[in-house]
């Protein structure tokens, strides 16, 4: 059997802890979560979440970026599946805003992300997720689909804006479910005004 490397029990740890925290962060929410709890839970100290991740706030943006990556993959998946890109830039927004339904996205994300880590517009994946907008928004404004006449770099903000806002509503909504079934169509409808008029 092979020793492992430093690098190795450094990532293997950080795992543990995240997977730890992450689990009690959506099922306690993040001001419930108690640090002996989940470092109990990963056979781990305390001391070692302090030297990973500096504290309990470090730790959450580590779960937060482990979340959002796989967010994004999906999202991806979602719109490599559709049959052309405006179908897969539709589908791949209205992915991020029905996500807020995902119990986990909803709690970690949604609810107890904006109160721990602020605003969701200034998060670092904001910026690559608004990029990634940009480019399909002129990718389809080159290709003759989207409207010619709008920025792109102020319309993929606009789109960031509206479906962050959408699913932070239905993650607080008294009943997601119906705010869900409410907020969709109407997100739809506003992406479909991008569309040029032939």
């Amino acid at each position: 059997m092979s020793r492992r490397t430093r690098p190795e029990m450094i990532a293997e740890t950080r795992a543990k802890l995240i997977a730890a925290a992450r689990k009690a962060f959506g099922e306690e929410g993040y001001a419930a979560a108690s640090m002996d709890d989940f470092t109990a839970a990963a056979g781990l100290t305390r001391g070692a979440l302090y030297h990973h991740f500096g504290d309990k706030k470090g730790l959450f943006e580590a779960v937060v970026r482990e979340i959002d990556a796989e967010m994004a993959a999906r999202l991806a998946a979602i719109a490599t599946a559709a049959p052309t890109r405006w179908n897969g830039f539709v589908e791949e927004n209205i992915g991020y805003v029905g996500m807020a339904l995902d119990p986990e996205v909803q709690r970690i994300l949604l609810r107890d992300g904006p109160a721990v880590l602020g605003d969701p517009s200034i998060w670092p994946s904001a910026a690559g997720c608004i990029a990634g907008i940009r480019a399909n928004l002129e990718q389809l404004q080159a290709d003759g689909v989207v409207r010619r006449d709008i920025d792109a770099d102020v319309t993929a903000r606009l789109v960031s804006g509206a479906s962050t806002d959408a699913a932070l509503w239905i993650a607080n909504a008294e009943d997601p479910a119906a705010a869900s079934r409410k907020a969709i169509p109407a997100f739809k409808a506003l992406l479909e005004g991008l569309l040029r008029k032939h």
